[in-house]
């Protein structure tokens, strides 16, 4: 019986990101084996076969072209070796997609490209695989091609660069180093420890963290908590009125698991149309709690559950991959409605100094809405101006007495 030929994948954020490489290897493999290499006219998806001396049987050496833009193509086969073309243009789901099929066959993962806009997962990759075993990450700066530029840093082409670009561009471009984002609210997000291929635990309860945003998202954010770690197994980040957000939520297999939730406190309040938490009640049977959160007081809860302890080695709250609205706010994918990078940020001078005193309120609705989640289970990190402390837990409310008062 012939073997199963060696199979090696390009893959890219669509098809025609991959041709230059497509064309490079399909030049270099005819040039090598001759008329024993063939390959296909069209590039979406391609392949490019090398036969040994009986051309009738099995190709030895397959290598294909992938579309992240076409989800189903990575999950086929397990490849041997893989080619990451231009990764900051995949999204982070796809990125982990890919991760994932390296792992049956144990194949090597190779990513190029530039770190343009120093946001989302590919930077962070590219330092964390600096110091993680059995990786390595490698800065080659434009200079160090001397066949365009001769005289490396000192050519006159790179040095007239250097006093025309701004100096962001210039780092990020041609000295290919991330240059750290400016205003990020969150900037201890790490899609390495924040983001795991986690998913629904059928039996546990899930919960409903709610933001009913009208002009970015309607986020739901869909929690569960195992092992005391808080997982975000799912999302809802629409567009959409809260009939249709509910029509989306029955049809989901954590449905019949879900016992309550959260929501914003201006989702109890009624203006052209009943009150969101109004619907979620009457429509849903999920009653959702509210409350007014200080923003500064909500981004403080959030971050304690961000930070990683080395002593579990694992941080409080992890979100799956596919939630890529939270995540876009995060900074580490794109919005998945405009599919640019729209992070939670605070308000910048021309200076990059910090204006004001709270972030500007737009790109954060799935934030938020694990912020109402938050302190609903767990409440503020401080309590300041309160005589009496209030704690809930998933299935009710208790209370303790403040010890400096015994009230």
């Amino acid at each position: 019986m012939d073997e199963e030929p060696a199979i090696y994948w390009l893959v890219s954020a669509d098809y025609e990101g991959n041709r230059r490489e497509f064309e490079y290897i399909a030049s270099d493999m005819q040039a090598i084996f001759g008329n024993n290499a063939k390959t296909t006219k069209r590039l979406d998806p391609g392949q490019i076969e090398v036969f040994g001396a009986n051309t009738d049987a099995k190709p030895m050496l397959v290598v294909k072209s992938k579309s992240a833009n076409d989800p189903s193509k990575l999950r086929m086969e397990a490849p041997r070796g893989i080619i990451v073309c231009e990764g900051a243009g995949l999204d982070l789901e796809s990125f982990e997609r890919v991760i994932g099929r390296a792992a049956p066959k144990d194949a090597w993962v190779f990513i190029s490209g530039t770190l343009e806009g120093s946001l989302g997962w590919y930077p962070q990759v590219a330092e964390a695989w600096k110091h993680e075993e059995g990786c390595a990450s490698f800065r080659l700066p434009s200079y160090t091609n001397v066949y365009l530029y001769e005289g490396g840093i000192n050519d006159p082409k790179i040095q007239r660069l250097k006093r025309l670009s701004s100096d962001t561009f210039f780092m990020e471009r041609i000295e290919g180093r991330a240059v750290p984002p400016k205003g990020l609210v969150f900037p201890e997000f790490n899609a390495n420890y924040h983001v795991k291929n986690i998913s629904y635990v059928r039996g546990e309860p899930v919960y409903l963290w709610i933001d009913p945003g009208y002009a970015g998202a309607y986020a739901v954010e869909v929690a569960q908590e195992i092992n005391g770690q808080i997982w975000i197994i799912d999302e809802i980040y629409e567009r959409f009125i809260t009939d249709d957000i509910i029509g989306i939520a029955v049809n989901k297999p954590w449905w019949s698991d879900v016992r309550g939730g959260a929501i914003d406190i201006s989702g109890t309040y009624h203006q052209a149309m009943p009150a969101p938490a109004e619907v979620w009640q009457s429509k849903a049977q999920v009653y959702l709690r509210s409350q007014k959160i200080p923003i500064n007081q909500g981004t403080e809860r959030l971050k304690s559950f961000l930070k990683f302890d080395p002593l579990r080695n694992w941080t409080s709250i992890v979100i799956a991959p596919h939630c890529q609205g939270v995540l876009s706010e995060m900074g580490v994918a794109l919005n998945p409605h405009t599919e640019q990078l729209q992070a939670y940020r605070w308000r910048l001078d021309r200076n990059d100094n910090i204006i004001g005193q709270e972030p500007e309120d737009r790109f954060n609705h799935g934030i938020k809405a694990i912020i109402y989640g938050l302190v609903d289970r767990y409440g503020y990190v401080t309590s300041q101006h309160r005589q009496r402390v209030q704690m809930r837990s998933w299935g009710g409310i208790a209370t303790r007495r403040n010890p400096r008062t015994g009230r």
